[in-house]
């Protein structure tokens, strides 16, 4: 695919730890030399979805920097491993880091601003590209998060509940678990009983940002009417009480689900990531 605005797309699997992931590198018309820029979609979204559609893919190569979107195990266009570890954060890191290699990025090299990986990350991406940079220090250089979270709402999914719900039409007490599986059915290429797995396998590696703090610099973002707008501050506190640099950044006007459509999110992203 080809374009001013889309550049250059090259779609593969992933050849390490998951063949099955799909990975689309996409090559800017003009380079600015700079390090790629990992984009790390939602539950039950996809790289085309929360990136593609929205105009991040467009803003970002408009913006002169190479872009890595994926799509995670039984979401979009990648395969729905059968094995429940393909579904867990750790397997999960493991193979975004093959296929940032895979892609061209290099560990950071002072003085050599194309070295290094930039990571934007969305809900469930942001919880990854957490985890993802304090356990690589030496790769990842700045990070965005989206509608991050103090904690992990699918580690409260009421797994037992979906399942009968899938199975007999039981209804679903827990608000949450309902509004979730329900925007797990909207997708037609997700594969529903994958994703279940990939909360099961959640359940089982619970999230506690505090654990491990990423020592990069870091931008903060929520919509106003985002019930994870709280987990700001706090994110924010452990990552400078780490040494770390974070911004905070509130767009009036949004919510969970339409925040990663704001122009102004994106420009403040490139902006961030232009350093």
């Amino acid at each position: 695919m080809s374009g001013r605005h889309t550049g250059q797309q090259q779609a593969h699997t992933v050849e390490g730890t998951d063949p099955q992931m799909f990975v689309a590198v996409h090559d800017p018309a003009d380079d600015a030399g700079l390090r790629p820029v990992l984009l790390l979609h939602g539950f039950s979204s996809s790289g085309k979805l929360n990136w593609e559609d929205t105009g991040w893919v467009a803003a970002l190569l408009e913006a002169g920097r190479r872009v890595i979107t994926v799509d995670l195990p039984g979401h979009g266009r990648s395969g729905a491993p059968e094995d429940r570890d393909s579904y867990s954060p750790s397997r999960i890191r493991a193979d975004l880091l093959q296929a940032a290699f895979d892609a061209g990025a290099r560990p950071l090299h002072e003085g050599d601003p194309s070295s290094g990986l930039d990571i934007v990350g969305y809900s469930l991406g942001s919880r990854l590209a957490w985890e993802f940079a304090s356990t690589q220090p030496e790769l990842v250089h700045r990070l965005v998060l989206g509608g991050p979270n103090i904690s992990d709402p699918l580690a409260e999914f009421d797994l037992r509940a979906a399942q009968d719900y899938l199975a007999d039409g039981t209804p679903i007490a827990d608000e949450s678990t309902a509004r979730l599986l329900k925007m797990a059915q909207l997708l037609p290429t997700n594969n529903i009983f994958a994703l279940l797995t990939l909360v099961e396998a959640i359940k089982d590696e619970p999230y506690d940002p505090a654990e491990a703090v990423p020592h990069v610099p870091m931008l903060l973002v929520a919509g106003d009417q985002d019930e994870r707008l709280d987990s700001l501050p706090k994110l924010a506190e452990l990552a400078n009480s780490a040494g770390a640099m974070a911004e905070q950044l509130v767009l009036p006007g949004r919510n969970h689900t339409n925040a990663v459509t704001s122009r102004a999110f994106k420009q403040a992203a490139i902006t961030f990531l232009s350093v």
